[in-house]
């Protein structure tokens, strides 16, 4: 059966984001470790922050939104409530800096998706904060060699079957890209499409999962460069 769809996810599979999210968070252990206990490690904040993020994310959605208040919740909480106003308005300060960051897009994005428009139908398939990413998709140029695009709540077997099945001939003829095998892989592959790895150096801890290898339908590519040798030797099988 050919692949008639492919979606791309977009944060760091198409162009950088989570440097911006460790860089905001350097910058958020800095100002509150004065406010900390005495003794506490910055790998206990870590884990505070992380902590709080896994709680958030069903009720703030995935995001810049959310990873902002995660980071007011968590300083109220490791500071005791010693935590002062000021240091809360910077914290804010950083996250709407973070709405501003310019688009950097990944090597070879661009000369993949030129390589297949036309030849299938290319959907983006992200989730966050909606007008970031919408923000995002402008700024990277990419907008116009896409057949469809989708920003969606959250990554799920059946949000695939929807989308694919919306915008192709169903997740059987789909094929998902993207770094991460929570969101990206996994779900596709459980809709029943092909899901696609491709790695990126940082990966937030929340989209870590054990990859899928010994499925047919899963495949891990060293860059998006590969992707259209890849898809064309899916097609060759018979």
């Amino acid at each position: 059966m050919q692949i008639s769809t492919i979606g791309f996810d977009a944060d760091d599979t198409l162009w950088h984001n989570e440097r911006f999210f460790q860089l905001t968070q350097a910058h958020f252990a800095e100002v509150i470790a004065p406010h900390m206990p005495q003794g506490a490690a910055g790998d206990h904040l870590t884990e505070r922050l992380i902590a709080a993020e896994r709680r958030n994310v069903t009720h703030y959605g995935f995001g810049v939104k959310g990873f902002t208040l995660s980071m007011i919740e968590t300083a109220i909480e490791v500071s005791e409530g010693r935590v002062p106003a000021s240091v809360l308005a910077e914290i804010l300060a950083a996250g709407r800096e973070m709405l501003t960051h310019p688009v950097d897009l990944l090597p070879q994005a661009r000369a993949t998706i030129e390589a297949l428009s036309g030849q299938y139908r290319l959907m983006l398939v992200t989730k966050g904060d909606l007008i970031d990413q919408e923000r995002k998709l402008a700024q990277s140029g990419l907008g116009d060699l896409f057949d469809a695009v989708e920003i969606v709540s959250d990554k799920k077997p059946e949000i695939y079957a929807q989308v694919f099945a919306r915008h192709g001939n169903g997740a059987a003829r789909g094929l998902m890209a993207g770094n991460s095998l929570k969101s990206d892989v996994i779900p596709m592959i459980e809709a029943g499409g092909w899901g696609v790895h491709i790695p990126h150096d940082l990966t937030w801890a929340l989209e870590h999962a054990p990859a899928p290898d010994t499925h047919p339908r899963f495949a891990q590519l060293p860059d998006l460069g590969a992707l259209p040798a890849l898809i064309a030797k899916i097609e060759a099988q018979p």
